[in-house]
């Protein structure tokens, strides 16, 4: 009886007669079969193993049958009760796989357990009565074809003619691949052996003569991340003595020169400069210092306030006290601070106190205190956050934002939440900041540009998984439609690709 798979055969698995081994009998061969009998692998008498008393033993297989281990009659399994079944195990003695006349793979008259070689004719097995059985009635394999058939679902064979057998080896073939870590998910990565004083001959060659190669400029700071575009700014002052970014403004124009402009500053340095446009002048960009104060960590708020002192002459505080009031100008001074809690240990008892404290503040009462909400919103850990907002929705069966959006009104709430939506969420909350530029008439192309800039390095394949998911459209084809020329171009290399 063929198997499907399997080359034709007579004699079973091995071959009986000329098959592989060629010989009559079973695993391992007898006299003449392969490798030889005499002087052979393994020998026939005196060999290895030892045909009388060697190894394994020959009475009684391996483990030895009496007092063996474990100590049971029988051999291993023990022959009451053992694993698998006595009567009949696996694979079934008649039949075998395949089946073929005269047992299994390959079953011979034999003793004991689990190998039996006896000193000649004994085959690789177990004992009439199945795997480990010492004998007695066969009964089959539990949840198992009825003796004599054959098992089902046996792992695949090889094609006709395999150069080995092609017995199962017991390892599951859909067997699972360790968890992967996101690890970065940034689109924008090191370049490899880039060189900052190289890459500002380009830039010089772009710029030069007559009209201005901004191919050149895309594909060159498209391809370098930021830590590799920064030290360009110094090369060019070092080899030609000269001001890169006053060449560039002289070059280019629009929302191109802008974003390339972006590009090439430290990214606290850039959000320093973004915080001062959002507040100089008459009116103020509350939704920039929004969007940055509550999506940045403590490290990055604190070297933008060092910057920002710096490059200014006052400090980032009193700039948003000056051009700010009420509530909303609480909640920027205290995460202009950059004093959030960081532990990531999460105590549910104290969780929940927090929202009982914010639904005291809020929704269970006339009135909304704020200044619970600035205190706890502000100054809590993120993981922490995300416990009190689920213990929240338990309490009361709403949603804290919905909460805040009914309890607050103006910048106060657009602040409160983005801050609980970036602890959620910060992939989210930018996609819906990058729809919002570019929905509807015209395009807030400063957030675009910023959004762009500051999280291609971060999380900008979040983001994108994000956009697509929230709104049917991939960023990069939303991007396309709504911004030209090298400007696009240049954005496009930021996003990384379609999704």
């Amino acid at each position: 009886m063929s198997y499907p798979g399997y080359p034709p055969q007579s004699g079973g698995y091995p071959p009986q007669a000329g098959g592989y081994p060629p010989q009559p009998g079973a695993y391992p061969p007898q006299a003449g079969g392969y490798p030889p009998a005499a002087g052979g692998y393994p020998p026939a008498a005196g060999g290895y193993p030892p045909a009388a008393g060697g190894y394994p033993p020959q009475a009684g297989g391996y483990p030895p049958q009496a007092g063996g281990y474990p100590p049971a009659a029988g051999g291993y399994p023990p022959a009451a009760g053992g694993y698998p079944p006595q009567a009949g195990g696996y694979p079934a003695p008649a039949g075998g796989f395949p089946p073929q006349a005269g047992g299994g793979y390959p079953q011979q008259p034999g003793a004991g357990g689990y190998p039996s070689m006896p000193p000649s004719g004994g085959g690789w097995g177990a004992a009439p009565g199945g795997y480990g059985a010492p004998g007695g009635a066969q009964q089959g394999y539990p949840g198992g074809p009825a003796p004599g058939q054959p098992m089902p679902n046996y792992p695949g064979a090889p094609a006709a003619n395999p150069s080995m057998p092609g017995y199962g080896s017991g390892v599951p073939s859909n067997h699972q691949a360790p968890a992967i870590s996101k690890g970065f998910r940034g689109s924008i990565k090191d370049f490899p052996g880039a060189d900052p004083l190289r890459d500002v001959e380009v830039l010089r060659k772009a710029m030069k003569g007559f009209g201005t190669d901004e191919s050149a400029i895309i594909e060159l700071l498209g391809s370098r991340s930021n830590r590799q575009r920064v030290p360009m700014v110094a090369a060019y002052k070092t080899t030609y003595g000269k001001d890169l970014f006053h060449d560039l403004k002289s070059e280019l124009t629009g929302n191109f020169e802008k974003l390339v402009l972006a590009m090439l500053m430290t990214p606290a340095h850039y959000d320093a400069a973004e915080l001062r446009e959002a507040i100089k002048g008459a009116g103020t960009d509350e939704a920039c210092l929004i969007e940055i104060l509550s999506s940045r960590s403590n490290a990055e708020i604190r070297e933008i306030t060092t910057i920002y002192k710096a490059q200014y002459g006052k400090s980032l505080e009193d700039a948003i006290s000056n051009d700010t009031s009420g509530h909303f100008r609480r909640l920027l001074v205290s995460l202009c601070q950059g004093n959030r809690d960081e532990r990531e240990t999460v105590d549910i008892s104290l969780a929940k106190q927090d929202a009982q404290k914010l639904y005291a503040a809020g929704e269970n009462k006339v009135g909304t205190d704020e200044s619970q909400f600035n205190a706890i919103l502000c100054a809590r850990s993120k993981p922490h956050l995300r416990a009190v907002f689920q213990e929240y929705q338990q309490m009361c069966g709403r949603d804290i934002e919905k909460s805040i959006c009914r309890e607050m009104s103006g910048h106060v709430e657009d602040g409160m939440v983005a801050v609980v939506k970036c602890i959620k969420n910060t992939p989210v909350y930018f996609a819906e900041r990058l729809h919002k530029s570019m929905q509807g008439a015209g395009t807030m192309d400063r957030t675009l540009i910023r959004i762009m800039v500051s999280r291609s390095e971060t999380d900008m394949l979040d983001i994108r998984q994000e956009y697509l998911k929230k709104y049917g459209k991939s960023l990069y084809t939303h991007i396309s439609g709504d911004t030209s020329g090298d400007y696009k171009k240049l954005l496009l290399k930021l996003c990384g690709g379609s999704d």
